[in-house]
């Protein structure tokens, strides 16, 4: 039995969205973006007080990261993971936790966008910084993307992977705040990776309340 709980276009939609990869049978259970994350009930399954928390078969697996290297391990036949000795294992992980680099930068970007309510507590600077380090991200992501190696459709040159789905989704919540206009191979694989059905799985569904109200919110000043 595997249950997900999930913030609609938060850090859970990276585990979601594998899930759908994996196409495995679970039972989803969104929660509200709010201080419910802080209720005794759900802290005894995500200490942090975050989303994602993964049920697993009686365990409980919190940090995008650590599930996504679990679930890859436990469901291997799907190839969306790359074992300990495979030729890739060390870009895999590399790549797979630079996820959580970028969403650092997007969290803080929803912290003053969205989150923070009142403009007096909001930073022009802050927000200039962090849109710069996003882009700083993308360089990188731009960077692996544009070597010339065969078969660079993809994070690595085995093809399609868990990092693929970790660095996509964080792009997802960091295209809110950093545009991918000078980033043309960073836009080409994004646009290639989010065609597929399991990403359009992992969107909120109509009408459902969703963190990102707009498309884009440009930094003040």
């Amino acid at each position: 039995m595997i249950v997900l709980h999930h913030c609609h276009e938060t850090r859970s939609m990276r585990t979601l969205w594998l899930l759908h990869e994996l196409d495995l049978e679970f039972s989803l259970r969104v929660r509200p973006f709010d201080r419910t994350l802080r209720d005794p009930e759900y802290l005894s399954l995500n200490p942090s007080g975050r989303v994602p928390a993964l049920e697993l078969n009686g365990e409980v697996l919190w940090e995008s990261g650590a599930i996504a290297e679990v679930l890859c391990e436990r469901f291997p036949e799907h190839g969306l993971g790359r074992p300990p000795g495979d030729i890739d294992r060390p870009d895999y992980l590399v790549w797979l936790h630079f996820a959580e680099t970028i969403s650092q930068h997007a969290a803080a970007l929803t912290q003053q966008h969205i989150v923070l309510y009142e403009d007096a507590q909001r930073s022009a600077v802050i927000m200039k910084i962090e849109a710069a380090r996003l882009r700083k991200c993308y360089a990188a992501i731009q960077g692996r993307l544009s070597t010339p190696v065969e078969n660079r459709d993809y994070l690595l040159t085995s093809g399609f992977s868990a990092a693929d789905v970790c660095v996509g989704q964080a792009v997802y919540m960091a295209r809110h705040f950093a545009a991918l206009d000078e980033f043309p191979e960073v836009a080409r694989w994004y646009a290639q990776i989010t065609e597929r059905e399991a990403f359009q799985k992992s969107l909120p569904p109509p009408g459902a309340e969703r963190l990102y109200e707009r498309d884009f919110y440009p930094a003040w000043g």
